[in-house]
């Protein structure tokens, strides 16, 4: 059995890999060799050398540093309430409560609703609130960070809660049952057994908050436009304003493009290391 999927393994991997190479590959590579070309369209790329990257992270028009920043601050916060949230909630949840079922569909239901459809109408809800006080959504840029944290934690807690729950489940009730013998309370219970045996879940959740909210840029559209005056603006939706909006623009929006890859990718793998050997030690 095991000789007949090696001799056959390649034929199996072939649809797979040509269809990753065309979908992923020769777009990426033609896109890293582009952020070192000043074009219009491709086929009239020139060699500039550095001149994109040193334009993209030096030209005050660019904006990518404060975006940079703006992002991380919102990765950040939205990492931390999330995860917070998402995990009060599962605790809750798998406490045997009447109607848990009914909870947890409700909660995991806004996870549906897509970025766009979402950013319209919390901004319709958050402006007839702002209303009131005769502002908008745009009257400030920090309503537009707590709008943006407020939807994306509506959006994405019910996800993570299950995630959570699952993780919770899985732990052994014999541990459990041990650590009430001898005399664990609460806190003890939680810190020392449920959150270093769901470590797995944690990591996956982690993960996924760095990265959704990092390269978030359906809900940053919609939602705030990233005004005002560009002080919402996110990584994705600077890099495409960069290379849609502006004529003579295109290589430092790809150059752009490739360092977003890149943090991206630095990030969310240390991580993925930093909470993985978090599971290790508690193996």
């Amino acid at each position: 059995m095991h000789k007949n999927l090696h001799k056959y393994f390649p034929i199996f991997v072939l649809p797979t890999l040509i269809a990753f190479s065309i979908a992923f590959l020769v777009p990426f590579l033609m896109g890293l060799a582009l952020s070192f070309c000043d074009f219009t369209i491709v086929s009239d790329a020139t060699f500039v050398g550095f001149n994109n990257y040193v334009r993209a992270f030096t030209d005050p028009s660019s904006n990518f540093l404060y975006s940079l920043g703006f992002t991380a601050c919102f990765t950040m916060i939205s990492i931390i309430t999330i995860n917070v949230i998402a995990f009060s909630l599962a605790l809750l949840l798998t406490k045997g409560l009447k109607g848990t079922n009914v909870f947890r569909s409700i909660f995991f239901t806004p996870n549906l609703i897509g970025g766009i459809v979402l950013g319209y109408v919390w901004q319709t809800i958050i402006d007839a609130v702002l209303s009131h006080y005769e502002v908008t959504l745009l009257f400030n840029p920090k309503f537009g960070f707590w709008g943006l944290v407020l939807v994306m934690n509506w959006q994405l807690i019910g996800y993570m809660m299950i995630i959570y729950i699952a993780g919770i489940q899985n732990i052994p009730g014999d541990i459990r049952e041990a650590a009430a013998i001898d005399g664990a309370n609460g806190f003890q219970t939680l810190f020392r057994i449920t959150i270093p045996m769901i470590m797995s879940s944690i990591t996956i959740c982690v993960f996924l908050t760095l990265t959704n909210s990092f390269k978030l840029f359906d809900l940053n559209l919609a939602l705030t436009g990233g005004g005002p005056a560009n002080k919402t603006e996110m990584l994705a939706l600077n890099i495409y304003r960069t290379f849609y909006n502006r004529n003579g623009w295109s290589g430092a929006g790809q150059a752009k493009a490739v360092v977003f890859f890149l943090l991206v990718g630095v990030i969310a793998l240390a991580q993925l290391k930093i909470t993985r050997s978090r599971e290790v030690e508690n193996q």
